[in-house]
């Protein structure tokens, strides 16, 4: 069994989904791998990852839209608010997406489906460099 790690930073600028597939589809060519399992993990609590529709952005608006309704900014219930009025409703945010995505790898590829692709959700307001790693298991 081979194995294959590597690790990216992604300067997200904002609030939003950012599509990972690309820079994934790149680490599991460099792993070599044919047939295994592609495992993902944010180093973050304030950003998650997703696996959605990248076919119509309607979708990811609509996605960022009912997350605002579920855990909105500035909430006065919430005590945490030390970097700004968005602070805990990211960390609320992050409960509903997750830290950790595993893809299975078939015929050297991210088995992903024809309208699928992972996406990091930055659920602050503000940019922030997020780490990524990736591990990748397999023959």
């Amino acid at each position: 069994m081979k194995q294959h790690q590597e690790s990216f930073v992604v300067a997200t600028p904002g609030r939003g989904l950012h599509d990972l597939t690309k820079q994934l589809r790149s680490i599991v060519r460099r792993a070599g791998i044919t047939t295994g399992l592609c495992s993902v993990f944010l180093r973050h609590t304030s950003a998650g990852l997703v696996i959605q529709e990248n076919a119509d952005p309607s979708v990811r608006r609509d996605l960022e839209r009912w997350l605002a309704r579920l855990a909105p900014d500035g909430d006065p219930d919430y005590e945490h608010d030390a970097e700004g009025p968005d602070d805990m409703a990211a960390h609320a945010r992050s409960v509903l997406t997750r830290t950790s995505e595993t893809i299975p790898v078939v015929g050297g590829e991210l088995a992903l489906g024809t309208w699928q692709a992972l996406y990091l959700a930055e659920h602050r307001l503000r940019g922030h460099s997020r780490e990524i790693v990736v591990h990748v298991v397999g023959e």
